[in-house]
Protein backbone atom coordinates (compact mmCIF):
# COMPACT_ATOMS: atom_id res chain seq x y z
CA UNK A 1 0.00 0.00 0.00
CA UNK A 2 2.75 2.19 0.75
CA UNK A 3 4.35 2.02 -2.70
CA UNK A 4 1.32 2.84 -3.97
CA UNK A 5 1.13 5.80 -2.00
CA UNK A 6 4.21 6.80 -3.47
CA UNK A 7 3.76 6.30 -6.45
CA UNK A 8 0.73 8.31 -6.58
CA UNK A 9 2.76 11.65 -4.81
CA UNK A 10 5.02 11.29 -7.36
CA UNK A 11 2.16 11.20 -10.15
CA UNK A 12 0.17 14.08 -8.15
CA UNK A 13 3.63 16.36 -8.09
CA UNK A 14 4.12 15.62 -11.82
CA UNK A 15 0.71 16.62 -12.82
CA UNK A 16 1.70 19.78 -10.90
CA UNK A 17 4.33 20.52 -12.64
CA UNK A 18 2.40 19.42 -15.94
CA UNK A 19 -0.29 22.39 -15.24
CA UNK A 20 2.06 25.11 -13.95
CA UNK A 21 4.16 24.74 -17.12
CA UNK A 22 1.26 24.33 -19.52
CA UNK A 23 -0.33 27.32 -17.71
CA UNK A 24 -0.19 29.75 -20.46
CA UNK A 25 3.13 30.82 -23.02
CA UNK A 26 1.96 34.38 -23.46
CA UNK A 27 4.82 36.72 -22.65
CA UNK A 28 4.85 38.61 -19.64
CA UNK A 29 4.25 41.79 -18.89
CA UNK A 30 2.94 44.96 -16.69
CA UNK A 31 -0.93 44.37 -17.85
CA UNK A 32 0.04 40.42 -16.59
CA UNK A 33 -2.95 39.60 -14.13
CA UNK A 34 -4.04 37.07 -12.01
CA UNK A 35 -2.06 34.78 -8.92
CA UNK A 36 0.57 32.76 -10.96
CA UNK A 37 0.88 35.52 -14.14
CA UNK A 38 0.95 38.88 -12.48
CA UNK A 39 1.96 37.81 -9.12
CA UNK A 40 4.58 35.10 -9.36
CA UNK A 41 6.18 35.26 -12.73
CA UNK A 42 5.47 39.17 -13.03
CA UNK A 43 7.67 39.77 -9.90
CA UNK A 44 10.31 36.93 -10.90
CA UNK A 45 10.70 38.90 -14.22
CA UNK A 46 11.10 41.88 -12.23
CA UNK A 47 13.70 40.62 -10.23
CA UNK A 48 15.90 38.83 -12.72
CA UNK A 49 15.47 42.48 -14.85
CA UNK A 50 16.49 44.39 -11.77
CA UNK A 51 19.83 42.51 -10.60
CA UNK A 52 20.44 42.25 -14.51
CA UNK A 53 20.74 46.25 -14.51
CA UNK A 54 22.70 45.93 -11.49
CA UNK A 55 25.08 43.75 -12.63
CA UNK A 56 25.80 45.79 -15.78
CA UNK A 57 22.96 45.15 -17.71
CA UNK A 58 23.78 41.65 -18.69
CA UNK A 59 20.88 39.64 -18.62
CA UNK A 60 22.83 36.64 -18.69
CA UNK A 61 24.64 37.46 -15.14
CA UNK A 62 20.86 38.35 -13.78
CA UNK A 63 19.42 35.07 -14.81
CA UNK A 64 22.86 33.66 -13.16
CA UNK A 65 22.18 35.38 -9.89
CA UNK A 66 18.57 34.98 -9.46
CA UNK A 67 18.65 31.20 -10.20
CA UNK A 68 21.47 31.19 -7.20
CA UNK A 69 19.19 32.95 -5.07
CA UNK A 70 16.49 30.57 -5.52
CA UNK A 71 17.93 28.08 -4.87
CA UNK A 72 19.63 29.77 -1.95
CA UNK A 73 16.48 30.22 -0.68
CA UNK A 74 15.05 27.12 -0.70
CA UNK A 75 18.17 25.18 0.37
CA UNK A 76 16.63 24.28 3.68
CA UNK A 77 13.72 22.39 2.20
CA UNK A 78 16.33 20.63 0.42
CA UNK A 79 18.24 19.85 3.45
CA UNK A 80 15.34 18.06 4.97
CA UNK A 81 14.08 16.45 2.10
CA UNK A 82 17.77 14.95 1.76
CA UNK A 83 18.30 13.93 5.59
CA UNK A 84 14.86 11.94 5.34
CA UNK A 85 16.03 10.48 2.36
CA UNK A 86 19.68 9.39 3.43
CA UNK A 87 18.13 8.17 7.18
CA UNK A 88 15.19 6.49 4.89
CA UNK A 89 18.15 4.45 2.41
CA UNK A 90 19.97 3.46 6.05
CA UNK A 91 17.12 1.66 7.61
CA UNK A 92 16.38 -0.59 4.24
CA UNK A 93 18.08 -3.48 5.56
CA UNK A 94 15.68 -3.14 8.88
CA UNK A 95 13.15 -2.40 6.77
CA UNK A 96 13.44 -5.42 4.35
CA UNK A 97 13.97 -8.00 7.40
CA UNK A 98 10.91 -6.57 9.08
CA UNK A 99 8.55 -7.20 5.34
CA UNK A 100 10.16 -10.65 5.07
CA UNK A 101 9.02 -11.61 8.61
CA UNK A 102 5.87 -10.30 7.93
CA UNK A 103 4.98 -11.18 4.57
CA UNK A 104 1.99 -13.38 4.68
CA UNK A 105 -0.66 -11.22 2.95
CA UNK A 106 -3.36 -11.60 5.53
CA UNK A 107 -5.07 -8.87 7.18
CA UNK A 108 -3.77 -9.04 10.51
CA UNK A 109 -0.31 -9.98 9.24
CA UNK A 110 -0.49 -6.56 7.34
CA UNK A 111 -1.69 -4.83 10.32
CA UNK A 112 1.37 -6.23 12.55
CA UNK A 113 3.56 -5.20 9.41
CA UNK A 114 2.25 -1.69 10.07
CA UNK A 115 2.80 -1.61 13.22
CA UNK A 116 6.34 -2.89 13.23
CA UNK A 117 7.22 0.39 10.50
CA UNK A 118 5.60 3.15 12.00
CA UNK A 119 7.60 1.58 15.06
CA UNK A 120 10.87 1.42 13.49
CA UNK A 121 9.98 5.09 11.80
CA UNK A 122 9.95 6.21 14.72
CA UNK A 123 12.97 5.15 16.33
CA UNK A 124 14.81 6.76 13.50
CA UNK A 125 12.74 9.94 13.23
CA UNK A 126 11.92 9.81 9.34
CA UNK A 127 8.71 9.45 7.60
CA UNK A 128 8.33 7.79 3.62
CA UNK A 129 6.44 10.63 2.96
CA UNK A 130 8.35 13.17 4.49
CA UNK A 131 10.52 13.51 1.85
CA UNK A 132 7.20 14.82 -0.69
CA UNK A 133 6.71 18.16 1.29
CA UNK A 134 9.51 20.13 0.57
CA UNK A 135 9.47 18.76 -3.05
CA UNK A 136 5.96 20.04 -3.50
CA UNK A 137 6.95 23.62 -2.13
CA UNK A 138 9.76 24.25 -4.19
CA UNK A 139 8.44 22.94 -7.47
CA UNK A 140 5.90 25.61 -7.60
CA UNK A 141 9.30 28.30 -7.31
CA UNK A 142 11.39 26.43 -9.67
CA UNK A 143 8.54 26.34 -12.73
CA UNK A 144 8.02 30.38 -11.68
CA UNK A 145 11.52 31.14 -12.60
CA UNK A 146 11.62 28.67 -15.66
CA UNK A 147 8.63 30.50 -17.01
CA UNK A 148 9.92 34.31 -15.76
CA UNK A 149 12.97 33.04 -17.94
CA UNK A 150 10.70 31.81 -20.68
CA UNK A 151 8.11 33.75 -21.25
CA UNK A 152 9.90 37.34 -20.97
CA UNK A 153 10.91 39.09 -23.83
CA UNK A 154 13.77 41.22 -23.12
CA UNK A 155 15.32 38.35 -20.74
CA UNK A 156 15.91 36.96 -24.36
CA UNK A 157 16.61 40.41 -26.25
CA UNK A 158 20.12 40.24 -24.64
CA UNK A 159 23.42 38.42 -25.48
CA UNK A 160 25.90 36.84 -22.90
CA UNK A 161 29.24 35.92 -23.64
CA UNK A 162 28.65 34.09 -26.91
CA UNK A 163 25.36 33.64 -26.87
CA UNK A 164 21.95 35.61 -28.16
CA UNK A 165 19.60 34.77 -25.34
CA UNK A 166 16.41 34.32 -27.36
CA UNK A 167 18.28 31.89 -29.75
CA UNK A 168 20.01 28.26 -29.50
CA UNK A 169 23.38 27.83 -28.64
CA UNK A 170 25.71 27.69 -31.81
CA UNK A 171 27.89 25.32 -30.38
CA UNK A 172 25.95 23.34 -27.91
CA UNK A 173 28.09 24.33 -25.05
CA UNK A 174 25.70 24.91 -22.49
CA UNK A 175 23.08 21.76 -23.69
CA UNK A 176 26.14 19.21 -23.10
CA UNK A 177 26.97 21.48 -19.32
CA UNK A 178 23.27 21.10 -18.20
CA UNK A 179 23.22 17.15 -19.43
CA UNK A 180 27.32 16.63 -17.76
CA UNK A 181 25.62 18.30 -14.15
CA UNK A 182 22.35 16.61 -14.60
CA UNK A 183 24.21 13.16 -14.95
CA UNK A 184 26.79 14.32 -12.24
CA UNK A 185 24.31 14.94 -9.74
CA UNK A 186 22.12 12.11 -10.38
CA UNK A 187 24.92 9.82 -10.21
CA UNK A 188 26.56 11.18 -6.69
CA UNK A 189 23.47 10.49 -5.53
CA UNK A 190 22.59 7.19 -6.34
CA UNK A 191 26.25 6.62 -5.19
CA UNK A 192 24.97 7.10 -1.60
CA UNK A 193 22.63 4.76 -1.73
CA UNK A 194 23.10 1.45 -0.16
CA UNK A 195 21.72 -0.50 -3.09
CA UNK A 196 20.76 0.39 -6.72
CA UNK A 197 17.79 -0.37 -8.43
CA UNK A 198 16.91 -0.99 -11.96
CA UNK A 199 14.74 2.57 -11.84
CA UNK A 200 17.61 4.39 -10.26
CA UNK A 201 19.95 3.53 -12.37
CA UNK A 202 17.72 3.91 -15.86
CA UNK A 203 16.59 7.60 -14.75
CA UNK A 204 20.09 8.39 -14.16
CA UNK A 205 21.53 8.08 -17.70
CA UNK A 206 18.21 9.33 -18.80
CA UNK A 207 17.69 12.32 -17.38
CA UNK A 208 20.47 13.92 -18.63
CA UNK A 209 19.70 12.74 -22.23
CA UNK A 210 16.11 14.06 -21.69
CA UNK A 211 17.83 17.67 -20.40
CA UNK A 212 20.30 17.66 -23.86
CA UNK A 213 17.61 17.31 -26.30
CA UNK A 214 15.52 19.46 -24.47
CA UNK A 215 18.25 22.43 -24.01
CA UNK A 216 19.67 21.88 -27.63
CA UNK A 217 16.04 23.17 -29.02
CA UNK A 218 15.15 25.90 -26.36
CA UNK A 219 16.71 29.54 -26.48
CA UNK A 220 20.31 29.97 -24.35
CA UNK A 221 18.69 31.57 -21.94
CA UNK A 222 16.86 28.15 -20.44
CA UNK A 223 19.52 26.39 -21.25
CA UNK A 224 21.59 28.92 -18.83
CA UNK A 225 19.51 28.72 -16.50
CA UNK A 226 20.04 24.74 -16.66
CA UNK A 227 23.18 25.03 -16.18
CA UNK A 228 23.61 27.26 -13.19
CA UNK A 229 20.91 25.24 -11.24
CA UNK A 230 22.23 21.69 -12.15
CA UNK A 231 25.59 23.25 -11.10
CA UNK A 232 24.44 24.15 -7.79
CA UNK A 233 22.63 20.68 -7.56
CA UNK A 234 25.66 19.05 -7.89
CA UNK A 235 27.53 21.12 -4.93
CA UNK A 236 24.12 20.81 -3.22
CA UNK A 237 24.39 16.87 -3.53
CA UNK A 238 28.10 16.99 -2.28
CA UNK A 239 27.11 18.66 0.40
CA UNK A 240 24.31 17.35 1.81
CA UNK A 241 24.77 13.49 -0.06
CA UNK A 242 28.10 12.91 -0.27
CA UNK A 243 28.38 9.42 -1.18
CA UNK A 244 32.17 9.42 -0.43
CA UNK A 245 31.69 10.50 3.08
CA UNK A 246 28.52 8.14 3.37
CA UNK A 247 29.66 4.67 2.15
CA UNK A 248 33.16 5.40 4.41
CA UNK A 249 30.46 6.08 7.45
CA UNK A 250 28.40 3.23 6.09
CA UNK A 251 31.75 0.76 5.95
CA UNK A 252 32.84 1.55 9.36
CA UNK A 253 29.70 0.90 10.82
CA UNK A 254 29.43 -2.00 9.23
CA UNK A 255 32.57 -3.10 10.22
CA UNK A 256 32.27 -2.08 13.68
CA UNK A 257 29.17 -4.68 13.75
CA UNK A 258 31.31 -7.07 12.53
CA UNK A 259 33.52 -6.42 15.08
CA UNK A 260 31.28 -6.76 17.78
CA UNK A 261 29.57 -9.92 16.31
CA UNK A 262 33.25 -11.44 16.04
CA UNK A 263 34.16 -10.63 19.52
CA UNK A 264 30.46 -12.34 21.04
CA UNK A 265 31.35 -15.48 18.77
CA UNK A 266 34.99 -15.43 20.87
CA UNK A 267 33.57 -14.74 23.98
CA UNK A 268 31.07 -17.60 23.17
CA UNK A 269 33.81 -20.25 22.12
CA UNK A 270 35.87 -19.25 24.95
CA UNK A 271 32.43 -20.18 27.65
CA UNK A 272 32.41 -23.62 26.03
CA UNK A 273 35.84 -24.23 26.79
CA UNK A 274 35.93 -23.07 30.12
CA UNK A 275 32.43 -25.05 31.02
CA UNK A 276 34.15 -28.17 29.19
CA UNK A 277 36.87 -27.95 31.66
Amino acid sequence: MKKYRKILAMLAIFAIALVLTGCSNTPITNKSTGIWDGLIILNFSRAIIWLSHLFGHSYGIGIIMFTLIIRIIILPLMVFQTRNMVAMQEIQPEMKAIQKQYSSRDMETQQKLQAEMKKLYAKHNVHPMASMLPMLVQLPILIALYQAIWRTQVLKSGSFLWLQLGSKDPYYILPILAALFTFASSWLAMKSQPEQNTMTTSMTYLMPIVILITAINVPSALSLYWVISNAFQVGQTLLLQNPFKINREREAKQQKERDRKRNLEKARKRAIRNHKR
